[in-house]
């Protein structure tokens, strides 16, 4: 009696966990490839865009995967590099040569490792949603398989030439960036739309990536006495730029762009990160997402969401519902089912335009009150 007690208590218990999970366990897998940088000095950022598309994968998984099939998220680290960057998707493509099942590519991180990466995707059949690369150039190239979940560097210099003018009230500003896709893609929508409002543009300053000073830029900023600093580049710089500028006497204000928009800027740069402003292409966790997304992230992850946890949350959503909605993994007829998407996301309403864009992109200017980003604009 005691041993039938037992076994119908545990098959009680075994109904009630299949019932929470709503669906069947999934049989079979699906490949969905993250490739950010893991290593290096850009690691943050990519385990925070992971992390996220590791929930979304696991929430999915629990009710049952997608087209009955376990989605498997597999992290690739392109090193913040274009030449490994190109490895990683010849890498993709041989798989996909080989007959493993890939739902689709989330990545990369950087515009530039995602510009050479998509040479190598054109035309794999695969479709490819960045959680964070910006640069323009990404969809005017026409590719028909290229996704993004956050604003263009179009959108983000008018916004910030806007807040810099209308907002702050500068009229010179000396922008500050990094030589390469990113930084100089954006220096030039900054210069123009700045240009645009009648301001002038004090100084254009180059930066090296990762650098451990900047002692030449902080220099020119200081011979050229601008209105503000505007910097395009990553929180590595941001974090080393600002203590820099501060401790020179340099106090107008500094506006970075959305690769900053990191806590690390926050933690690293101390004292000095107080009243800096920076864009960003979200809303921030605090506000952008509830308690009960914060734990179960936590539980995924073992750490706190970023702010780039909740774009690397938005590309895998976009994958799993274009599928759910196409009820099948075909490439082609995926990549179509993603162009008729139209939902509010975590943290943005998701429609495409032909080229892939997002029909209404959002930036949003925070501004560092008692070591926290406190959106201050919209």
């Amino acid at each position: 009696m005691r041993r039938t007690v037992a076994l119908m208590l545990a098959l009680l218990l075994a109904l009630v966990a299949l019932g929470a999970c709503g669906r069947s366990a999934p049989e079979g897998e699906l490949t969905v490839y993250v490739a950010v940088p893991l290593s290096g000095f850009q690691a943050n950022g990519g385990q925070t865009v992971l992390g996220g598309a590791r929930l979304r994968a696991e929430q999915a998984n629990l009710q049952g995967g997608v087209l009955g099939r376990r989605i498997v998220v597999e992290a690739v680290d392109d090193e913040a590099d274009s030449d490994v960057a190109t490895d990683v998707a010849q890498t993709v493509v041989q798989d996909l040569a080989g007959g493993k099942d890939v739902l689709g590519i989330i990545g990369h991180y950087n515009s530039g490792q995602t510009l050479a990466a998509m040479r190598i995707y054109d035309g794999a059949g695969v479709n490819v949603v960045t959680p964070t690369a910006s640069n323009i150039t990404l969809t005017d190239l026409g590719y028909r398989n290229f996704f993004r979940v956050n604003a263009t560097d179009e959108t983000q210099g008018r916004i910030d030439a806007e807040f810099l003018v209308n907002t702050l009230g500068a009229r010179r500003v000396a922008v500050v960036h990094l030589d390469d896709d990113y930084g100089n893609g954006l220096r030039d929508l900054i210069v123009d739309n700045l240009e645009l409002l009648g301001a002038e543009v004090a100084a254009d300053i180059v930066i090296e990536e990762a650098a451990e000073r900047h002692d030449a830029a902080v220099a020119e900023v200081q011979r050229v006495q601008p209105d503000a600093v505007f910097l395009a580049a990553y929180e590595t710089e941001g974090y080393v730029l600002l203590p820099q500028l501060r401790e020179a006497g340099v106090s107008v204000p500094f506006l970075a762009s959305d690769a900053c928009f990191l806590s690390a800027l926050i933690d690293e740069s101390g004292p000095a990160a107080e009243g800096a402003y920076v864009s960003g292409f979200t809303p921030s966790p605090a506000t952008a997402v509830d308690d009960k997304w914060v734990s179960q992230y936590q539980a995924v992850e073992q750490r706190n969401p970023d702010t780039y946890s909740i774009v690397g949350y938005m590309a895998m959503d976009v994958l799993i519902r274009a599928a759910q909605q196409a009820k099948t993994t075909d490439a082609d007829r995926l990549g179509e089912a993603i162009r008729r998407l139209d939902y509010e996301g975590l943290a943005a309403r998701i429609a495409y335009d032909e080229q892939g864009d997002l029909q209404d992109q959002k930036v949003y200017v925070f501004q560092v009150r008692e070591g926290q980003f406190v959106q201050v604009a919209p």
